[in-house]
């Protein structure tokens, strides 16, 4: 056997062998919580000690980068075979989220990846650390079975994307020239569902902020005072009920696509959302009344209050409370113009009453929102491989739901992005008992080993930026 069917093997035995989890288990063990104050020393070493020499052993180059920001570092590995052949970028973060130990199911470590049936439990399993080390095993394939990648690679790690990406916005713009590619190709986020092999272009952006309602200091006595003086929770409550319907539809004027484009409406028909499985049930009345789970998820903007406050929840007294918090985000599509977002909520919140109720934008928590044209012919490209070597339609998502900085790679580097999520929506991402799916992460090694090696043999017509 040889070609790409040799290295479909070559990629399988490392699956069946064991070897693919024993990586993955080295990974896992490495505490990166970058949420954490005190882990600096582990997110480097994670790229000094863990991820470089594994990249090495696969004719990397490899640099560590200080982040401009102060924050966790980052790793740019390059390998270049010639000026010729196209050159693909790729991206991960090394960095979890808090491992939330003794709260996992049956006592399990989040540090210690164990497979239970066909899941693979432990922190970073899914997000990120499962994906990347996917696409590392598919580019080792692909050299072990032809002894050459056929295109140039450099794969970008950052240590910070789980507290917003610190610095990689500037650390892009000052080695601009060093990550110039052809073509972006990363893996992060869920699958639409763990059957679909899924492909999306760009992510919904977001912007979060708080609503405060400050009324006066200290509280004071409900059964002294009750009935006289406002009510900061209350007032909070009426405001953030001022925004949408009690079925979630938005009622912010300005705050709306003006439609739902016919060629998104195309791409998501027939395409179901987290539905099935150990997801949670789909509430199909709730949002934009006429769109469908996956319109109102992808092709949509959504508002939400994350977490809402007033007095203390853990230890009521029979006080009225001075103060009342909520924090909200949105999730915005490409079209409209966030910069609008809190001033239209300002007019919204002033002209029913609540001008008492202040807005203040959260310093973390924005990104841009991305979306490549589907028609592009890197994407009809990746779409067509990964078709081939799965025997399964391909979901071709404009954008995922969630966000991510892809507008770094998509506006500042000028790429097109392709990205090809190897985890699923009940995941437990960002949860206890994270996990990810052993079928899944056999049928994704597969069909990025198939991908690598079609890059090296028959990519689209060049298109260097």
């Amino acid at each position: 056997m040889t070609g790409k069917p040799a290295a479909r093997e070559c990629v399988t035995a490392y699956f069946d062998g064991g070897r693919f989890a024993e990586d993955l288990a080295r990974r896992v063990a490495i505490p990166t919580e970058s949420q954490a104050s005190d882990r600096a020393g582990v997110l480097r070493s994670y790229l000094e000690n863990e991820i470089r020499p594994s990249l090495e052993r696969l004719g990397f180059t490899c640099t560590l980068l200080e982040n401009p920001a102060g924050a966790g570092e980052f790793l740019i590995a390059e390998r270049n075979e010639d000026v010729t052949l196209p050159t693909v970028l790729s991206y991960g973060h090394g960095d979890v989220v808090l491992g939330m130990e003794g709260k996992w199911s049956d006592g399990r470590s989040p540090w210690k990846l164990t497979r239970i049936g066909d899941r693979m439990y432990g922190r970073g399993t899914a997000d990120n650390k499962g994906q990347h080390s996917i696409n590392f095993g598919a580019l080792n394939a692909v050299l072990q079975t032809r002894g050459k990648l056929g295109f140039n690679c450099k794969i970008l790690i950052e240590t910070g994307e789980e507290v917003g990406s610190p610095g990689l916005r500037a650390i892009c713009e000052r080695e601009r020239e060093r990550l110039r590619a052809d073509i972006f190709i990363a893996s992060d986020g869920p699958r639409v569902n763990a059957e679909r092999p899924t492909i999306f272009l760009g992510a919904r952006g977001a912007l979060n902020f708080d609503l405060i309602v400050n009324l006066r200091e200290g509280a004071h006595h409900s059964g002294n005072w009750g009935g006289a003086l406002a009510n900061p929770g209350i007032v909070l409550a009426h405001a953030l009920a001022s925004i949408t319907t009690a079925r979630g539809k938005i009622l912010v004027d300005g705050w709306l696509p003006p439609e739902l484009p016919a060629r998104i409406r195309e791409l998501l028909r027939g395409v179901t959302i987290g539905e099935g499985g150990d997801g949670p049930k789909i509430d199909p009345e709730w949002g934009e009344r006429g769109l469908t789970t996956a319109e109102k998820v992808i092709g949509w903007n959504t508002f939400e209050t994350l977490a809402f406050v007033t007095g203390n929840p853990e230890r009521p007294v029979n006080a009225i409370p001075p103060t009342a918090r909520a924090h909200c985000a949105m999730r915005f599509v490409v079209g409209v113009d966030p910069d609008g977002f809190l001033p239209a909520l300002r007019r919204h919140l002033d002209d029913r009453g609540f001008a008492g109720v202040e807005i203040r934008r959260t310093e973390k928590g924005y990104f841009p929102a991305t979306r490549l044209d589907p028609d592009h012919p890197w994407v009809r490209w990746a779409a067509d491989s990964i078709a081939a070597s799965t025997g399964k339609d391909v979901v071709v998502l404009p954008n995922l739901g969630g966000s991510l900085p892809n507008d770094i790679f998509a506006t500042l580097l000028g790429l097109p992005t392709i990205w090809i999520p190897h985890s699923y929506p009940a995941c437990s991402q960002h949860a206890v008992d994270e996990h990810l799916l052993a079928p899944v992460a056999r049928e994704a090694l597969r069909l990025m080993t198939a991908l690598f090696w079609d890059l090296g043999e028959t990519p689209p017509a060049r298109a260097r930026s």
